[in-house]
């Protein structure tokens, strides 16, 4: 957790409850969202075996170890899939359409995946296996993590 010298959160609980009304946040992801609004994508990592954790859990999956800490990933990954959105209910997102939706394969380990827009590029020129790495959009006054080519 961020903190200042005197060992307070430097975003309390209360902002990121008030940033993200939608979402079920807990004792186990709070952090991550904390981090979105540091333009920091945090996710929890196991402190004794150094298993990536997503959906983040208390629980390591592979060694049962409850020394589970949030960190920041590099940003850096692949498509793994996507979707193309061509309707919605939240129009007041942001977001045009139709816009792109994709898992995300992080370079930190296989199959650690995070779901996101990919920007900055043409829907078409979208693949599986495509390059790509994280930049920053504000959806609604608060930052959301996607994704570009990392050509661009």
């Amino acid at each position: 957790m961020p903190e200042t010298m005197d060992q307070t959160p430097a975003i309390l609980d209360q902002e990121v409850f008030d940033r993200f009304p939608g979402v079920l946040l807990t004792h186990d992801n709070i952090e991550h969202f904390r981090g979105l609004l540091e333009r920091k994508l945090l996710i929890n990592r196991c402190q004794d075996c150094g298993y990536w954790i997503y959906p983040h859990r208390p629980l390591c999956p592979e060694c049962w170890s409850t020394n589970v800490v949030p960190t920041e990933v590099s940003g850096n990954g692949s498509v793994y899939m996507y979707t193309i959105l061509y309707q919605g209910r939240a129009l007041e997102s942001g977001l045009e359409y139709p816009h792109l939706k994709a898992g995300i394969e992080l370079e930190e380990q296989p199959g650690l995946r995070y779901l996101a827009p990919v920007i900055n590029c043409d829907i078409d020129a979208v693949e599986e296996g495509m390059p790509v790495r994280i930049t920053w959009i504000e959806l609604g006054g608060t930052p959301t993590a996607a994704f570009e080519p990392a050509s661009a």
